[in-house]
């Protein structure tokens, strides 16, 4: 399987999702658009991540390379590619289906529940109720077919799915003790107190069996994004 990473900045990473890429023998190749890389020619792509960062998919404008991934993004999605969005990502995919996305009223920085919410059809089930790592002050409306999968009380859309292909997650599964601690040292400015932002010590406190708990949710998402593209 040849997966193609969308990398937008250098300290967020693949995380957990690299143990998993290596152990199923998955051929990666990255676009770092930090370091001006190309995009891919979908051909022989099989799966497709985007991952998070700082910038709002709304930077076309200070950002050019935004409409270009988006359109990139909207090919996968056309091809039944299987295309996961992390965080940035997930705005990225519902910004290039052709929906909004928005300020969140609240910014979401921690380790708060996630509510799973029944779709219409068949869709990755989340657990009833889970903690998970979150970082983003943007949220984005369903796109058009879209199943919302996931919700919180801070943020509605947390999750979502586009046919069998297609998953964005406004959540990080991914994260690790060592990307955490990443994110932290370059974002700590955006921790501004909130009902949903917790403070540097809470969450550098964070004991490893939670983050053991997110990676193998995340190994989940990708074990079903795997088969859909069988």
């Amino acid at each position: 399987m040849n997966v193609h990473v969308l990398q937008h900045v250098a300290f967020e990473g693949l995380g957990s999702i690299d143990r998993w890429l290596k152990t199923h023998g998955v051929r990666l190749s990255y676009t770092r658009v930090f370091a001006n890389d190309p995009l891919p020619a979908l051909d022989g792509v099989d799966m497709l991540i985007a991952m998070g960062g700082p910038m709002s998919v709304n930077d076309d404008a200070e950002l050019p390379w935004l409409r270009p991934e988006k359109q990139c993004v909207r090919e996968a999605v056309a091809r039944d590619i299987p295309v996961l969005g992390v965080c940035l990502g997930a705005q990225l995919i519902a910004s290039a289906l052709g929906t909004r996305v928005v300020r969140n009223p609240v910014q979401e920085i921690g380790w708060f529940p996630i509510h799973a919410v029944s779709a219409s059809q068949p869709t990755f089930h989340f657990p009833s109720e889970c903690v998970v790592f979150h970082w983003h002050g943007e949220t984005f409306d369903l796109p058009d077919g879209a199943e919302r999968l996931a919700t919180s009380a801070g943020c509605e859309n947390q999750a979502f799915q586009v046919g069998r292909h297609v998953i964005g997650l406004q959540f990080h599964l991914e994260t690790t003790p060592e990307t955490a601690r990443a994110m932290v040292e370059h974002c700590r400015g955006e921790l501004m107190p909130g009902p949903y932002v917790q403070t540097e010590e809470e969450l550098r406190a964070v004991p490893a069996l939670r983050y053991e708990a997110i990676n193998r949710l995340m190994d989940d998402v990708l074990a079903y994004l795997s088969r859909a593209g069988g």
